[in-house]
C-alpha cells in the first residue's frame, strides 16, 4: 500500500488550510487502498531557503532540511492543500518544495485548493512546479470557494458534493502513485 502525505500548504496564523487538510484526511482515512498522514510544513520550521548548495545536488547541510527530506522521501504521493494568495500558492509552500529535490522525483501529486476562485490559479502554478521536480500531477482536483465553503471566510463547511471530487482525485492519485512506485524500485 502506498503512503500519501497531505501537505498543509500555509503557515499563516489563523490559516484555513489545517481544517481543509483535516477534512481531506478524514475522508481519505476511510479508504483501504492507501495510508494517509497530514504533513504540516509549519512543523518543520523551514526558514527562507538557507542551503548553500542547490537541492538538486542532494548535499543538505542543515538539520531542518534533513528532517524535511526524510519525511518527503518516505511518502509515495502527495495531496497539496493550498490557499491562493495573489493568484499563486503560498510562499511558504513554494519554499518547502524548493528545499529538497530528489525526494520528490517520480512520485504523484493531487491538489485541494481554496480561494475566491477556488484556488485554481495557485494550482496552475503548482502544476508547472511539479513538472520541474519530476512529480506527475493528476488531472482531477478539488476547488473550494471562500464564499460558499467557508462561513465568514474562516469556518470550513464544505458542500457535500466536494467529497465525490476528492475521491475522484484520490482514485487517480493512488493509481499514479502506485505505478510510479514501481519506477522508483527499478
Amino acid at each position: 500500500m502506498i503512503k500519501i502525505g497531505i501537505i498543509v500548504g500555509s503557515t499563516r496564523p489563523g490559516r484555513n488550510s489545517e481544517a481543509v487538510a483535516k477534512w481531506v484526511y478524514d475522508v481519505a482515512a476511510k479508504r483501504t487502498d492507501a495510508v494517509f498522514e497530514i504533513v504540516d510544513i509549519a512543523d518543520y520550521n523551514l526558514p527562507l531557503l538557507d542551503e548553500m548548495i542547490p537541492a538538486s545536488m542532494h548535499q543538505y547541510q542543515n538539520e531542518h532540511t534533513k528532517k524535511w527530506a526524510k519525511k518527503i522521501d518516505e511518502l509515495d504521493a502527495y495531496v497539496f492543500v493550498t490557499p491562493e494568495y495573489n493568484h499563486a500558492p503560498t510562499a511558504a509552500l513554494k519554499n518547502a518544495i524548493d528545499f529538497v529535490y530528489a525526494e520528490w522525483n517520480n512520485k504523484a501529486a493531487g491538489f485541494v485548493s481554496y480561494g475566491s476562485a477556488g484556488g485554481a490559479r495557485a494550482v496552475e502554478q503548482l502544476r508547472q512546479i511539479m513538472g520541474e521536480i519530476q512529480i506527475a500531477d493528476v488531472r482531477a482536483q478539488v476547488t473550494l470557494s471562500l464564499f460558499k465553503d467557508f462561513e465568514n471566510f474562516s469556518v470550513f463547511k464544505p458542500a457535500p458534493s466536494h467529497e465525490g471530487s476528492l475521491h475522484a482525485m484520490l482514485d487517480q492519485l493512488i493509481a499514479w502513485g502506485t505505478a510510479l512506485k514501481t519506477v522508483r524500485e527499478k
